[in-house]
């Protein structure tokens, strides 16, 4: 990535670019924009800097070159991890100029070209005389008295640093690239959920469920790990498996994973002390859509038509109803994911046809012990399983499975394809294990003959 920083400083007081104090009303700084945008282009400006040792927080104004568009953001960094932007939720675009400025009425803000103003912190009249970074990376607008009039805590990205409250009013989240769906971390009334969201739709894949059974008035990231309270009394944590201080806490966009992370003054680097999920195939995205993750943790395809060279080609979302569509079981896999939208208590048919007359199910779920019938949106997070009384079930176009015969044959069919995939990774393993063995043994065959 090819790393360009432009810097104007716009003076009305003439404060320095970085700072180890408060930035006070009046401050005003602009980082320009290059008039052609060049992908991978990164300009940023260091304001201000926490009193601490390494890695320190400082806060930054940062240009960013995105699809073909010039992103402007104020940002929190600790070392060189980003744990907070004003563009988390809400990407500001500009030309020209990325200016942040404290103005005369206490509001702190984002402009681009022509004065266009892309973010606020909307404290305008409530006395606000400056800016402040804390050292827990707080950054803080404030009074004469020191009270806090707005915080960045208030306002969670996908990470929590130490000494952050999260309560069921708030929520981390975090967008993967190039993609309608993104994930949460949620505070239930009795547990902590992960989700993946499509719209309105939310699949948990992970929960931590309270050794209490206490209702959750909000969580805190401490030096050990998570602490959850009800009221002001701690009765349940996610502990850390290190003996090092916990950092910050991040939903990573790339996975979903949740983990933990310390800093290691021995590798320089932020290192992980905890993560929810210890599998790939326990990750919500961890196939692409219609992908089966395989023990190994490597992806295998739903082919529906025979010799298809895509995955599931011949699915049908959209269609509803038996006319146009038929729900096709596959037997040894299940999804990680668990739909809001659920029946109980009913049959398998009732299930499949409970997806088949919504138009916009794609894919189901029953579970016989229960009687459990989930319907998915979206057909992910799918896996391998050993264990039965699970159902997994895919819509597909009105005779798609035409020449396999009755559903039945489908299913083994579709088996067949999703294991292949295994097989030959062991197959192979195998193979060059045994190929070492012989080539180890026929090296050793001449020094034997010379001792001899």
């Amino acid at each position: 990535m090819r790393i360009y920083v432009f810097i104007l400083l716009l003076i009305n007081l003439l404060p320095q670019a970085l700072s180890e104090s408060d930035i006070l009303i009046g401050y005003q700084l602009t980082l320009a924009i290059p008039a052609e945008n060049s992908e991978g282009f990164l300009g940023r400006a260091f304001l201000m800097e926490a009193h601490q040792t390494e890695p320190r927080f400082r806060v930054a104004i940062s240009v960013e070159a995105t699809g073909g568009r010039f992103a402007c953001s104020l940002d929190v960094f600790l070392g060189d991890v980003r744990v907070w932007s004003s563009g988390h939720l809400s990407t500001f675009y500009t030309k020209d100029r990325c200016v942040v400025e404290l103005i005369e009425n206490g509001e702190l803000r984002l402009k681009g070209e022509n004065g266009r103003v892309g973010w606020k912190s909307g404290t305008s009249g409530q006395g606000v005389k400056r800016l402040r970074l804390l050292k827990t990376g707080n950054l803080v607008l404030i009074d004469d008295l020191n009270l806090i009039k707005w915080q960045s805590f208030n306002f969670p990205t996908d990470m929590m640093l130490w000494g952050q409250r999260l309560s069921s009013q708030t929520r981390l989240t975090s967008f993967p690239i190039n993609s309608s769906l993104f994930y949460s971390m949620e505070i239930q009334d009795n547990k902590m959920e992960l989700f993946l969201n499509l719209g309105k739709w939310k699949y948990s894949y992970w929960e931590h469920r309270l050794s209490i059974n206490r209702n959750i008035t909000f969580v805190q990231l401490t030096s050990d790990g998570l602490d959850i309270f009800n009221g002001n009394q701690r009765f349940d944590q996610i502990k850390s498996n290190g003996p090092d201080a916990i950092r910050f806490l991040t939903l990573e966009n790339t996975t979903g994973n949740l983990r933990l992370y310390h800093y290691s003054l021995e590798k320089g680097k932020f290192e992980a002390s905890y993560q929810a999920l210890n599998f790939t195939c326990d990750l919500p995205l961890a196939c692409k859509p219609y992908g089966i993750c395989m023990p190994s943790g490597s992806c295998s395809c739903i082919r529906l038509i025979e010799n298809g060279p895509n995955c599931c080609e011949g699915s049908f979302d959209g269609e509803c109803g038996t006319s146009a569509a038929e729900m096709v079981e596959l037997g040894g896999v299940a999804s990680v994911l668990r739909s809001g939208s659920y029946k109980e208590n009913v049959r398998k048919q009732e299930c499949g046809r409970a997806c088949l007359d919504d138009c916009n199910c794609v894919a189901a779920q029953y579970e016989e012990g229960f009687g459990e019938c989930l319907l998915y949106r979206i057909a992910r997070g799918v896996k391998k399983v050993e264990r039965s009384g699970v159902t997994y079930m895919v819509k597909v176009g009105k005779g798609v499975n035409h020449g396999h015969g009755k559903n039945s044959v489908v299913k083994k069919w579709v088996l067949i394809v999703v294991g292949v995939v295994d097989g030959f990774i062991i197959f192979l393993v195998l193979g060059g294990f045994g190929f070492y063995i012989i080539w180890k043994r026929r090296k050793n065959l001449p020094v034997r003959s010379q001792e001899s």
